[in-house]
């Protein structure tokens, strides 16, 4: 396994932006050497970004998630790429994926409300040149999202009484 691939391996199983120098003992290299390659992967757009995961069910912000099912006729000599690039550009779209199956793309996105999904699909998503049908489902719980749990059994902390 090369430098490069150990390093990405690293990163992504890390909760956080993980620190060189420790990346730097773990491989034998130096923090300027491990530095260097991050910084090439930046450039390159291999590491395209670094975030952190909040479960805001235990804020006050209310949230609504859901995921939209587009099926949708490609554009000639373009494909799915031009339709897809329309729809990312809206900040209520958080993921947008390819698919197979028996829809074309995937729109993961976030409201306040569900009125306020509902709109987004029938005011900006349905009458887009290209969309034949939608289908929104509304997520009601996240147990876990990019490999990490958000509800899994409390600690005890209350203390043993002897008598």
């Amino acid at each position: 396994m090369n430098s490069i691939t150990e390093i990405l391996n690293i990163l992504d199983k890390s909760d956080e932006r993980a620190d060189f120098q420790k990346i730097a003992q773990m491989l034998g290299k130096t923090e300027d050497e491990v530095a260097a390659i991050v910084k090439g992967l930046e450039k390159e757009n291999i590491i395209v970004g670094y975030k952190t995961m909040i479960n805001w069910e235990r804020t006050d912000r209310e949230v609504v998630n859901a995921l939209i099912e587009l099926k949708i006729t490609p554009q000639r000599g373009e494909g799915f790429d031009k339709v897809a690039e329309k729809i990312y550009k809206y900040p209520q779209v958080k993921s947008l994926y390819l698919m197979s199956g028996s829809y074309d793309l995937a729109v993961m996105i976030e409201g306040r409300t569900m009125k306020d999904v509902a709109l987004f699909v029938a005011e900006k998503l349905a009458p887009m040149d290209h969309i034949l049908s939608t289908a929104t489902h509304f997520m009601l719980k996240k147990y876990k999202d990019d490999g990490l749990i958000f509800y899994g059994k409390e600690s005890d902390t209350r203390q043993v009484i002897t008598l």
